[in-house]
């Protein structure tokens, strides 16, 4: 009797730890299927136009075509100082594994808040010019990304193409960004190398752009505008002003031309969105983001607005015709 209890005492305690056993063998599958990694992104945007939004859209699209799991934050701050602080300090405080910056005054806010948080940048003329990087080619630090800088003495000559009886070009930029500034000065040296006279007028908000460009009428011949937030979003005020002036517009970027000017050889920023988008997987993936160098746009294109060559009646020249549209 003593015999068979215990070997059926034996029999219980087996069947208890294969029970055990097979308790902890889905638990350790649903473990290892749950395993793949995941990572937050926030991006913060400046404000909302063409060219930004375009950006966005093309750096969302490469991280999806990555086939990393990524949770993504997408917050703009209305070209409003305070607003980039407080969606920066969010990101910070969410954890983010990456941020993307679209445009210097987003990088310049988010850089001053956070040096442990890799940053990518996008739509950033000169990143060592707004003090980001310590170079182009090594940026250091926690910061790297794409530049949109631009062809811009190639555009002060598609202007004189347009406009051959240009003698006054007419530079309208935001007097308190950093790229425009820099895009402002290198027109001017085109212009006058080309031998034409430079007249400048700057704004300081949107509220100021349509009185700026009145201002310019009757001053100028032509008006260059180079990559600006502020004018991008206010393009449609300009491109009346230009329209009852009889003035061309050549602008630094193809949204903006599509709001109110009249040609650009410049940036597709949804591919340079996609490429500052395969540098965040390569970050996320493990990569020193302070040794990947700034990146610049691979091709330019041309963009002429037919409503405004209509409208003004310029003549397109022979070799530019298949651009107009």
């Amino acid at each position: 009797m003593k015999k068979l209890l215990a070997v059926l005492l034996a029999l219980t305690m087996a069947l208890s730890l294969a029970a055990c056993g097979a308790s902890e063998t889905p638990a350790e599958t649903e473990e290892s299927s749950e395993g793949a990694e995941s990572f937050r992104v926030g991006i913060l945007q400046y404000t909302e136009h063409v060219a930004l939004d375009s950006a966005r859209e093309g750096f969302i699209d490469a991280l999806e075509a990555s086939g990393l799991e990524v949770e993504v934050d997408v917050q703009n701050a209305q070209a409003d100082q305070s607003n980039l602080t407080t969606i920066g300090q969010k990101f910070i405080s969410d954890g983010c594994d990456l941020i993307l910056a679209i445009a210097t005054p987003a990088a310049q806010s988010i850089a001053a808040q956070t040096t442990d948080i890799p940053i990518l940048i996008t739509a950033v003329t000169d990143p060592v010019d707004a003090n980001l990087v310590d170079s182009n080619e090594v940026p250091g630090g926690n910061i790297s990304g794409t530049s949109d800088m631009n062809p811009v003495a190639e555009q002060i000559e598609l202007l004189l193409q347009l406009a051959p009886e240009t003698e006054t070009v007419g530079l309208l930029y935001t007097s308190s960004e950093d790229n425009s500034i820099l895009q402002a000065a290198m027109a001017a040296e085109a212009a006058e190398a080309a031998g034409v006279a430079v007249v400048e007028q700057t704004v300081t908000s949107s509220n100021d752009v349509q009185q700026a460009a009145q201002s310019l009428v009757g001053k100028c011949d032509a008006i260059y505008i180079p990559t600006d937030n502020i004018l991008a979003a206010s393009m449609s005020l300009v491109g009346a002003v230009a329209i009852e002036a009889g003035i061309p517009i050549v602008c630094g970027e193809s949204g903006m031309v599509s709001e109110g000017g009249l040609a650009t050889l410049g940036i597709n920023y949804y591919d340079l969105g996609y490429q500052t988008g395969e540098m965040a997987v390569e970050v996320l993936e493990g990569a020193d983001i302070g040794a990947m160098p700034i990146e610049t746009a691979e091709q330019f294109d041309f963009t002429i607005n037919a409503e405004m060559v209509e409208a003004l009646g310029i003549s397109v020249p022979e070799e530019l015709a298949q651009y107009v549209a």
